[in-house]
């Protein structure tokens, strides 16, 4: 077959499907439904996977957080033997707590970190200072507190370098008994927006020195440590052999670990997402099928008259396959169009995550990517011959006698 066939053959195809518009148009909407579905939910998870994945990464991917548990309090002995693990920079403890504190009329949840403060911007990526110092580590009642502690919902700066803030602190006591303590600490620094993080949010976040924790607080045993790696390729062979260390007596933590759990979790979810998929377009492939064969149907004697004046079963077969593939690419038009647009308007409303009295948006764009643009071409090509291929084989076989006979 040559070029001019070919196009002879799609011209034919195009004209015929004209001419029997509605039934072309309801099998292109029954192929349309499978690549909108699948560009759509598709698109839109992956896009949600990269944000939290990059967003995870920016927490710190040399970063490894040991967490005590009830069983387990962590000591200066933990800190000596986690430092003699090959490949580990740092190692440092701090302590934890969330407190409430009011930014303008409204008051938010944060939470308290006292820690070796540099440490969190050797760790974090992204960490900038907007206005102010670094306390140093014998500055206890020094803080440095998040833009969102700093900046009411309405943008406008409610603490400046300097002001007081207080942090009111709800602590259980032994016997179910909750002590409520208020802890006055200086602004020393005021940080850059950081954006919405999954995990850790610096943005309401007050970090103080690691002495605050015990002198200021009065938290008498450490919450974790922190332990920083030489390069993030260590990360998970390190966090593993801690994990070996403590036989799950206390919680071992990296951002990379939890970022590879989100890409598994985001795999399987692409999975299923592909496998529902292939429902609407196996009912694509039934519909090409149903209307492929009445189209043979009706051009019995139109068949009969070109295989008598010379046209060979492969041609036929094409003509007829033709039909069937241009409603495909035309069905498989419309569906990734659609489905880019309906994928943009899902991912504009954003996740939201409600964590006690905050609440984070995560707004994501979709990923639409060239990959899984070809891929879906390639499933609607794939649906419009498996369609077409049954009606074109019996065209193709149909006796030139019987079929300019048939009335």
């Amino acid at each position: 077959m040559n070029i001019s066939f070919v196009l002879d053959a799609l011209r034919m195809a195009t004209k015929t499907l004209s001419e029997r518009k509605l039934r072309a148009i309801l099998t292109i909407i029954g192929i349309a439904i499978g690549p909108l579905a699948l560009i759509t939910m598709s698109s839109v998870v992956r896009g949600y996977s990269n944000y939290v994945t990059s967003q995870l990464e920016a927490l710190g991917q040399n970063l490894i957080i040991i967490q005590s548990t009830e069983n387990y309090k962590l000591t200066d002995k933990d800190i000596d033997t986690l430092k003699q693990i090959p490949g580990v920079k740092r190692v440092e403890p701090y302590y934890m707590t969330q407190a409430e504190v009011k930014v303008g009329n409204n008051k938010k949840d944060v939470i308290v970190y006292a820690v070796s403060i540099d440490v969190i911007f050797e760790a974090i990526s992204g960490i900038k200072v907007l206005e102010g110092t670094i306390p140093s580590q014998s500055e206890v009642v020094k803080a440095v507190i998040g833009h969102d502690i700093a900046f009411d919902d309405n943008g406008r700066q409610v603490y400046y370098v300097g002001d007081t803030i207080t942090l009111t602190i709800y602590q259980l006591e032994p016997g179910g008994k909750v002590r409520i303590k208020h802890v006055n600490v200086l602004v020393s620094a005021i940080l850059d927006k950081f954006g919405g993080a999954f995990f850790l949010s610096p943005d309401q976040t007050v970090f103080l020195s690691t002495d605050a924790g015990k002198k200021l607080l009065g938290m008498k045993d450490w919450s974790g440590i922190l332990v920083l790696v030489n390069n993030s390729r260590l990360v998970l062979s390190i966090e593993e052999k801690i994990r070996n260390m403590y036989h799950r007596n206390v919680d071992v933590i990296s951002f990379q670990g939890i970022a590879k759990v989100i890409n598994s979790i985001t795999g399987a979810m692409d999975f299923i997402t592909f496998s529902t998929s292939l429902a609407a377009f196996a009912v694509a492939v039934a519909g090409v099928a149903a209307t492929m064969i009445t189209s043979v149907i009706e051009r019995i004697r139109e068949i009969g008259v070109m295989k008598a004046v010379g046209f060979t079963n492969n041609q036929v077969l094409f003509m007829i396959l033709s039909e069937s593939l241009v409603m495909s690419l035309i069905g498989g038009a419309i569906g990734i169009s659609l489905g880019a647009i309906g994928a943009y308007i899902l991912a504009s409303k954003g996740f939201v995550i409600h964590a006690g009295t905050s609440t984070i948006v995560i707004s994501a764009p979709p990923a639409i990517s060239s990959e899984l643009i070809i891929n879906t071409v390639g499933i609607v090509v794939l649906v419009g011959i498996l369609g077409g291929l049954f009606p074109a084989y019996k065209a193709a076989k149909i006796p030139p006698a019987v079929a300019l006979r048939y009335e």
